[in-house]
């Protein structure tokens, strides 16, 4: 079950990583303004905080993918830690977000499914 939370984990980065880019290089063009519903004007204008936001997304893939090289290399335990801080901040900001704004429900589905399952099968994997 380690593995598979791991894998799922993974996952869950890879989107992320593809949020850092939408949202820290891409964020003024027209794909990603229609995928986030917004004007030229408004994306420009997010510009600043939108660069800044893609990287935590960035930082939170990037210890889900150490963490995942250091479980199947190394330490399971460390790896795992690594692991369910990066995947459990996405599932908590997914769940933020969902809360907090309603039109944006489908979106937080999207980004917090994946490190939810994931992380709820790492831990099972580590009580098993």
């Amino acid at each position: 079950m380690l593995t598979a939370g791991i894998v799922l984990a993974l996952i869950a980065a890879l989107v992320h990583v593809y949020i850092f880019y939408m949202e820290s290089i891409a964020w003024t063009s027209q794909k990603t303004r229609a995928t986030f519903g917004m004007s030229e004007q408004e994306a420009i204008d997010t510009k600043e905080m939108a660069y800044n936001q893609g990287f935590y997304n960035l930082f939170l893939a990037l210890a889900v993918v150490v963490g995942g090289v250091i479980a199947f290399t190394g330490s399971a335990a460390v790896g795992a830690a690594l692991v369910l801080a990066g995947a459990g901040s996405m599932a908590a900001a997914a769940t933020v977000l969902y809360l907090s704004s309603p039109s944006k429900r489908g979106a937080a589905l999207k980004q917090g499914v994946i490190p939810a399952l994931g992380v709820i099968a790492v831990v099972i994997g580590l009580v098993a």
